[in-house]
């Protein structure tokens, strides 16, 4: 019944060493919802999204990421504990082994696409193991017309199979699931884990190395919109400080929620097609682009279903990390193509738990650069196994897992955009006031939104700014629709000798996380943190 509706086309995987398989190719979302289904392999949630169970990996696995090292790599790939190298003829025997695992069963394929500008366009073959493994690729890739597919040549292609188990003892991995990147080959080889992020994240990690080295162009983990005088705003921000939820702007067009490059002609693109976003405590009422988002070809994922097929979004008994995905095209407010021009006004937002940093502060080219290589945030406790209180969480660029070069080289490119654009860029904290996790409380979106608005439309531009005493932080003293005695953080706290300790506290932590990136950052960045 599925070969009469799917598109038909001479697909070959002989040439991938993938032989005798049965290739499902490039079926419509209903369709592998449908075998999902069919296969036991999900249920559907009362709003007609699947809501499917990835299995022991709730999430990426930092310490299973590798990349080849090889005459494309090894002098330009920062090596370390996230760059970890991977021996080219292990790669090919691992590969190997992924393919003639996957021979002779029933597989899915799709041709898709990353980068919404045609001049930066990455062609992708998607091969995976599971039907909604496939889903989740049409929904977070971008979907080709039908008449592009009969010449459709990948530049990448994505093997993933959950059900592989490696032996590490031979095949150089740390344990039996591994995402490994092969440059010069151009395959992201993923298995062991059925966790959907480590799809996308494989391909974005590529970008990463390819948009920078070779097309001149700046990767960016963050989201972006645009509004109605076409002026263009970049988010980043780590898991967990609203980088999604505050894109969201229903007086703004989204161009996307996570992933996008910043052009030499200045124009800002989306990586994706869709969306993947955290359900954890969503509400209709905060979120509600993404709420409504949950509807027949979203993937809902290590959700717990209520006996009427509703989503219990505070469950956490699988994980925190509850996800959905889902097609732009199910938010409403999309600009179309995803692509933004003229950057005027840049986001870092960060959860600081320890209520130190400023609610809304404005930052010169040096700070921009020096914020960006820290990425700071911080974990609160119960987000880890192991975290009692809150502890510093530093990402360079917002997204070190994915960032193959050295974040200094991201930060330039950066420093010299932000310059030639003349864009404004703003510290905002979206975690505590008033004291740390425990004490204070956290700071209230319609305070956040109303300040992010303010900047939008250049209202801070029009008030006075007082300097922060240890991190040198340009704070407003008044913003419109938001209580004036929040935007000083140390008026907040009734103890204002302890805000100074934790000030201080925290300003070390920075300044002890920059020692690894000194060596390989001018002066210009280096003078952008802590004062004191």
């Amino acid at each position: 019944m599925l070969a009469n509706k799917q598109i038909t086309k001479s697909l070959s995987l002989e040439k991938y060493g993938i032989n005798n398989a049965t290739a499902h190719y490039q079926l419509s979302p209903e369709e592998l919802h449908q075998i999902t289904l069919d296969n036991n392999q999900g249920v559907e949630s009362a709003t007609g999204a699947l809501a499917v169970n990835t299995g022991e990996f709730t999430g990426r696995s930092p310490k299973d990421r590798f990349l080849v090292r090889d005459e494309e790599t090894k002098d330009k790939v920062w090596w370390g504990d996230i760059n970890i190298p991977f021996d080219s003829d292990k790669f090919d025997k691992l590969y190997d082994k992924v393919v003639d695992y996957l021979s002779e069963k029933e597989i899915y394929v799709r041709d898709s696409y990353a980068c919404a500008d045609d001049n930066y366009r990455l062609n992708i073959r998607v091969i995976n193991e599971y039907p909604w493994s496939n889903l989740f690729a049409y929904n977070m890739f971008l979907r080709p017309e039908e008449s592009e597919l009969e010449n459709f040549k990948e530049d990448w292609i994505v093997v993933n199979a959950p059900g592989f188990q490696a032996d590490p003892a031979v095949d150089g991995t740390r344990q039996a699931n591994f995402s490994i990147l092969n440059f010069s080959k151009k395959i992201a080889l993923i298995g062991g884990s059925g966790y959907t992020g480590e799809i996308k994240k494989g391909i974005f990690s590529a970008l990463n190395f390819i948009l920078p080295v070779h097309k001149n162009a700046l990767p960016m983990h963050c989201s972006a919109n645009i509004g109605k005088d076409g002026d263009t705003a970049i988010f980043f921000g780590l898991s967990g400080t609203g980088k999604t939820t505050l894109s969201a702007d229903p007086k703004r067009k989204l161009i996307g929620d996570d992933e996008h490059g910043w052009t030499k002609e200045n124009t800002i693109f989306n990586f994706e097609g869709g969306c993947y976003a955290k359900v954890i405590n969503l509400s209709e009422e905060n979120e509600p682009d993404i709420f409504n988002a949950i509807k027949p070809g979203a993937i809902l994922e290590n959700v717990i279903l209520k006996e009427d097929g509703s989503v219990d979004f505070e469950n956490t008994s699988i994980t925190p990390n509850t996800r959905v995905s889902y097609p732009l095209d199910h938010i409403n407010n999309i600009a179309t193509p995803s692509i933004g021009e003229n950057p005027k006004n840049i986001f870092f937002l960060t959860a600081d738990a320890f209520g130190v940093l400023p609610p809304i502060s404005k930052l010169t080219p040096a700070q921009a650069a020096y914020h960006f290589m820290s990425g700071y945030t911080a974990k609160v406790a119960g987000t880890e196994a192991g975290v009692d209180e809150p502890q510093p969480n530093f990402s360079a660029c917002f997204g070190a897992p994915f960032m193959p070069l050295h974040p200094a080289e991201y930060a330039e490119m950066l420093s010299k955009k932000m310059k030639d654009a003349n864009v404004n860029v703003w510290l905002v904290n979206t975690g505590w006031t008033g004291g740390a996790y425990g004490i204070g409380n956290r700071m209230k979106l319609k305070y956040t939104r109303a300040m992010i608005e303010s900047a939008l439309e250049g209202k801070l531009e029009e008030v006075e700014f007082t300097k922060h005493p240890i991190f040198g932080l340009n704070m407003p003293l008044e913003c419109e629709n938001v209580p004036s005695e929040i935007l000083n953080p140390r008026q907040t706290w009734s103890d204002k000798n302890s805000y100074d300790e934790k000030a201080m506290e925290l300003a070390n932590s920075f300044k002890k996380n920059f020692k690894k990136y000194e060596d390989n950052s001018n002066k210009e960045i280096l003078s952008g943190g802590p004062i004191v």
